[in-house]
Order: C-alpha cells, then sequence, then structure tokens
C-alpha cells in the first residue's frame, strides 16, 4: 500500500510525503505476531499508522479478562487521541496481530508550526481530524454491535455491516474467534455454537474468517 493512497496522507504525492517524514522525523519499526507496540497505563507521543499487517486495540481488565475494541489495518491510525493529550495513560494496549510494520509520528511536531514552512503540514492536521472523526464512528458501530442482548443479534448486527462496507454478501473479517468474541464481548464456546447453528439455518456460510450471509433471519 503506497502512503498516499492512505488518509492521513490524502492529497499529497509520494514525494512531498516522503519530505514531510523527514521534517517530522518519522520512525519506522517491526513487530513480531502477539508484540506489544504500545501498552495500557503507559503514556505516548506517538500517533501510530499502520503499513502492513494487524494491528489489535485491547484492554484488559483487573481479571485478565480481554476485550478486542477494534482493529488497524495498513493505512489505519492508532492512539492518536492519548498523543494528543500529554501524559494520558493508555486504556489500551496495541497488539501486533500478525508481522506489522508501523509508522510513528511525533504528535508534537505533527501539531506544531514546521520550521520548514512545509505546505502539506496543515494538509496532515486537517487528515488527522478525519481520521479522529472516522475513530468515533468506529466506537459507535461497536455499540450498536453489542446493543443486543442475544449473541445471534450481535453477529448478525457485525456481519451487516461487514456486507455493507464490502458491497457484496461475502465478506472477510479481520478477526479469529477469540478476537471476534472479545470485540462483541461473548463467550468463545458460546459464539462457537451460535455460528453452527446459524450455518445448519441456512443463514450463513464461513470458513475461517471468510463469510457469506444467505438470506435474513
Amino acid at each position: 500500500m503506497n502512503l498516499s493512497d492512505m488518509r492521513i496522507f490524502r492529497g499529497m504525492e509520494e514525494k512531498d510525503i516522503q519530505d514531510l517524514l523527514q521534517c517530522l522525523s518519522a520512525a519506522r519499526k517491526k513487530y513480531r505476531k502477539g508484540e506489544a507496540i504500545l501498552r495500557e497505563g503507559e503514556p505516548t507521543e506517538q500517533i501510530g499508522v499502520v503499513l502492513s499487517g494487524m494491528v489489535l486495540i485491547e484492554s484488559d481488565d483487573l481479571w485478565g479478562n480481554r476485550s478486542v475494541l477494534g482493529s488497524a489495518a495498513p493505512g489505519a491510525v492508532f492512539a492518536e487521541a492519548y498523543a494528543c493529550i500529554p501524559g494520558e495513560p493508555l486504556l489500551i494496549s496495541a497488539i501486533a496481530a500478525e508481522e506489522t510494520e508501523v509508522l510513528f509520528l511525533n504528535v508534537g511536531k505533527v501539531l506544531s508550526v514546521c520550521t520548514n514552512a512545509c505546505p502539506f503540514h496543515g494538509k496532515l492536521v486537517r487528515n488527522l481530524l478525519e481520521v479522529c472523526a472516522q475513530k468515533s464512528l468506529q466506537l459507535s458501530r461497536r455499540i450498536l454491535h453489542t446493543g443486543s442482548k442475544s449473541i445471534r443479534g450481535r453477529l448478525l448486527s457485525y456481519f451487516s455491516e461487514c456486507a455493507k462496507k464490502s458491497g457484496s454478501s461475502a465478506f472477510r473479517i479481520p478477526y479469529n474467534r477469540q478476537q471476534l468474541a472479545d470485540y462483541l464481548s461473548v463467550d468463545r464456546s458460546a459464539m462457537c455454537n451460535e455460528l453452527s447453528r446459524m450455518r445448519r439455518e441456512g443463514l450463513i456460510e464461513y470458513e475461517r474468517n471468510r463469510f457469506s450471509l444467505k438470506k435474513s433471519e
């Protein structure tokens, strides 16, 4: 994925982006599957941009129960809200779901006036504001998906959104079974049993993380 195709760099050419990243002293780092990129309880001054792989946004309570709050695919941004509040400890952890490379942007340099009068700095800030607004909508979607009292209702709500986003009744989700259960705040075994019932009833077909909706309930 080219940097110019990413939302945060929208409206910029590759050469201009490289000049901007040099001005911002941006850094790239690679992570192994399961490795923590950012840890809950620690502050950060860095905005993360996923270059490749997948990042899971997770939260653990005092009893070790884990909730998957979302994911960040290539081109997505994470930790921007925390980075914008100096010293604010993270309420989440960012974990590499697979081999992942992340581009880090220091928020202080992003929000400060560029000493080189970089013409694309203002555009970067505007794009970042759009990203923040999009994140707010994503949180609203998760609240919507977990609003149903039944596991089936939560699954159908999430699958419906996936189908609409892909423009097809067949789609791929970014989660494995445990991650999907965490995202929907349900028990994994109960969710898997419900998926099996839905397949027997002809509502869905699936293989690993690929699903197909057959008919409405």
